[in-house]
């Protein structure tokens, strides 16, 4: 009997400990859950931060593109304007060599008129040959036979304004013609050496390579004192041995004209030439 009224003690001194453990594991059950849901607010939370972020991320993508789309589009109409300028300035450049021209040839054809005059013969009194004239009565007067004219030598300026007017008109082979005559009849000219440049250009202007690439060398040699023109004679002869295909001559041309005249137009030019090249 003692036995049987031990064991049921026995199970309720077991039982009463472990009510506290079941308690303690639920306790920790509910902490875990709430942290979890903590967790789960603080990941939707992140989410939440990660698309206003992606928002914030497009939007400034977006900005950046457009405000690349303008630099880009400033860049191609600033380097439009400086063409544009070049332009302008070999325009201006051109009529101010056509000035030039007037005003240092008009003291050589005022000299071409003198001479011409001082060739003139002198001019003889009339002198009577017995003919009568059948008008006059008795008269004795004759008419004096008019005097010789010799031709007067053309004027520089002429001569420079004629071929340049084949050059404007597109006239190239006449254009040449008149500017090697020119250059052969007055090399010490200061226009000789745009003339020897507007030979290069109308072999240019005509895709005859290897002509205007002599012709340019033929500026930069033969008249180095023209730096503005031996400038451009420079780019231009680099620009014909592109085309020639050439490209070490041409980019030698165009690291001389940078080094000897770096501030010039034809200097910039050159810059973006040898960029064009080293790129490929």
């Amino acid at each position: 009997m003692k036995l049987y009224r031990t064991i049921p003690l026995l199970l309720l001194t077991l039982a009463v400990p472990a009510r506290p453990a079941a308690a303690a594991a639920n306790k920790e059950h509910l902490q875990l859950l709430a942290e979890i849901r903590m967790l789960q607010e603080q990941n939707a939370q992140l989410q939440q931060l990660l698309g206003a972020l992606q928002d914030t991320l497009k939007t400034v993508s977006t900005k950046i593109d457009d405000q690349s789309a303008a630099t880009r589009k400033a860049m191609a109409d600033q380097a439009l304007a400086v063409n544009n300028i070049g332009d302008t300035v070999r325009m201006l450049r051109e009529k101010t060599d056509d000035t030039n021209v007037r005003i240092s040839t008009v003291g050589q054809e005022i000299e071409s008129l003198r001479q011409a005059i001082a060739s003139q013969p002198a001019a003889q009194p009339p002198t009577a040959t017995g003919t009568t004239d059948p008008g006059t009565a008795g008269g004795g007067s004759t008419t004096p036979p008019p005097p010789s004219t010799s031709g007067v030598p053309v004027s520089p300026l002429r001569m420079f304004q004629a071929s340049y007017d084949d050059y404007m008109a597109g006239r190239w082979d006449l254009a040449i013609q008149g500017f090697q005559a020119f250059i052969e009849a007055y090399p010490r000219l200061p226009n000789a050496a745009d003339a020897q440049y507007n030979i290069g250009m109308s072999y240019f202007n005509q895709g005859k390579w290897a002509e205007a690439r002599d012709a340019f060398q033929r500026v930069i040699s033969d008249y180095p004192q023209q730096a503005e023109r031996v400038s451009e004679a420079y780019f231009k002869l680099g620009q014909s041995f592109e085309r020639l295909t050439q490209v070490d001559n041409a980019k030698r041309a165009y690291e001389t004209l940078i080094q000897k005249f770096p501030s010039g137009f034809p200097a910039s030019q050159a810059r973006q030439a040898l960029d064009r090249l080293n790129k490929r």
